[in-house]
C-alpha cells in the first residue's frame, strides 16, 4: 500500500470519524453509550473531586451496571466458565498508574486497580496474587460467574466450543479441546475461526476526565473477551494500549480487539501524535490506520479529548460506534455516534 493509498483510506477514517469539537475544560469522556458511567464521573467533578476520582467512579458505576455484560461480573466467561476482570487507572501529570487483570472474587475492579496505585509501587497485578492483595485491602471476596454467564458457557461448549482463540491446533475448529499443535507445515489451515470483536463482545469502558484543576486521568475496566482462553491478559490494562494520559496533550482511550490493538500502543500513538500538533480525531484516525493496514478485519475504536478539551474518535469494523461525553456546558450527558470504516475500504485502495 502506497503513500497515496495510505492518504486515501485515512480520508476514508476521517470522513466518517467524528469530533474535533470543543468542550468546557471540565469534561467526562467514555466509550459507548455507557450514560450512567458519564454521568458518575462528571457528578464527581462538579463536587470539586478529582480526574481520578471521576474516572473510578465513573468506571465503578459501569461495574455495578454491568454494562452490556461485558464491564463487571456476569458477563464474558472464559474457556472454564469463570468471570474475571482487569481494570485500569492512569493520572495525567506522572502517568503513575494502576492495573489488576484476571481479578476473581472481587468486583469492584477499577477500585482495586487505584488500590494499585495507590498503596503500591507496582504498576500491575494479575491473577490469584491480584484477588490476594484486593481481599488484603478490604475488599469483600463474592462471586463473579451467574446463571446467565454460565448458561452462556454451556451454551458455547454445547456448540463444541466454537467459536474460540485457538490457531494452528489439530481439531480446534470442530471440536473442544484439550488440542495439539499442527505440524509447522500445516500451520496456516486452521485460521478460519477468529471470534473477531463485536459491539457485544468487547464494549470495555474506557474513560478520560479532567478535574477543575486542569487535572486529567484516564481510566479502563472490563471482563475481557468471551471464552477466551484462561490467562488471557487483554489491552485495557496496558499502558499505551488500553489508555494514555498525559497533562500536557491530552488522553487517549482504546475499545475493541484487544489481542491486535495492543500490537500497535494505539493510545499512546494517538496522545503522541496529538502532542506533534494533530487533531484529536486525526490523530484516532492515524492509529486507527495504522491497525487496519496490517489486520483489516479487526474491529477497534478510539477516543481522544486534548488538554483543551476538544475531543474525537475513530473506528473501524464496528457497524457503528457510540461515545457519550459531558462538560459544564452540556445538562446532561450527550452521545455521539459514527459510522466505521470497513474492510472493503482497504481492499478497495
Amino acid at each position: 500500500m502506497g503513500s497515496i493509498q495510505l492518504a486515501k483510506f485515512l480520508a476514508i477514517i476521517l470522513q466518517i470519524s467524528t469530533g474535533d469539537d470543543p468542550m468546557t475544560r471540565v469534561f467526562a469522556i467514555n466509550t459507548w453509550p455507557f450514560t450512567s458511567a458519564t454521568d458518575a464521573a462528571f457528578k464527581v467533578l462538579l463536587d470539586t473531586g478529582t480526574a481520578v476520582d471521576a474516572v473510578v467512579a465513573g468506571c465503578t458505576q459501569c461495574e455495578i451496571d454491568q454494562c452490556d455484560h461485558t464491564v463487571g461480573w456476569d458477563g464474558s466467561p472464559d474457556e472454564e466458565g469463570h468471570t474475571t476482570l482487569d481494570a485500569m487507572v492512569m493520572e495525567g501529570a506522572n502517568q503513575d498508574m494502576g492495573a489488576v487483570s484476571q481479578l476473581k472474587s472481587v468486583r469492584e475492579a477499577i477500585q482495586v486497580a487505584r488500590a494499585v496505585m495507590d498503596h503500591t509501587y507496582h504498576s500491575l497485578l494479575v491473577g490469584e496474587n491480584a484477588t490476594n492483595f484486593a481481599l488484603s485491602m478490604g475488599f469483600k471476596k463474592q462471586e463473579l460467574s451467574s446463571k446467565e454467564s454460565l448458561q452462556l458457557w454451556k451454551r458455547w461448549k454445547l456448540n463444541k466450543c466454537q467459536p474460540n482463540f485457538w490457531k494452528n491446533m489439530a481439531n480446534s475448529t470442530i471440536t473442544c479441546g484439550p488440542y495439539t499443535p499442527l505440524p509447522a507445515a500445516d500451520e496456516g489451515s486452521d485460521q478460519l475461526n477468529w471470534p473477531w470483536a463485536d459491539e457485544g463482545n468487547h464494549d470495555t469502558i474506557g474513560m478520560i476526565t479532567m478535574d477543575q484543576e486542569g487535572r486529567m486521568a484516564a481510566g479502563t475496566s472490563t471482563n475481557g473477551a468471551t471464552h477466551k482462553i484462561p490467562g488471557r491478559v487483554s489491552d485495557s490494562v496496558i499502558p499505551g494500549a488500553g489508555a494514555f494520559v498525559d497533562n500536557r496533550v491530552g488522553g487517549a482511550v482504546a475499545t475493541g480487539d484487544g489481542d491486535v490493538m495492543m500490537r500497535f500502543s494505539p493510545a499512546f500513538l494517538t496522545v503522541e501524535l496529538m502532542r506533534g500538533g494533530a487533531r484529536p480525531r486525526e490523530a484516532a484516525a492515524e492509529s486507527i490506520k495504522r491497525i487496519a493496514k496490517k489486520y483489516p478485519e479487526f474491529s477497534g475504536a478510539l477516543v481522544a479529548a486534548s488538554k483543551d478539551g476538544v475531543y474525537g474518535a475513530a473506528c473501524h469494523g464496528f457497524s457503528h460506534f457510540a461515545y457519550s461525553v459531558r462538560d459544564l456546558e452540556s445538562k446532561e450527558t450527550r452521545l455521539v455516534k459514527m459510522k466505521c470504516s470497513k474492510k472493503d475500504d482497504i481492499l478497495d485502495i
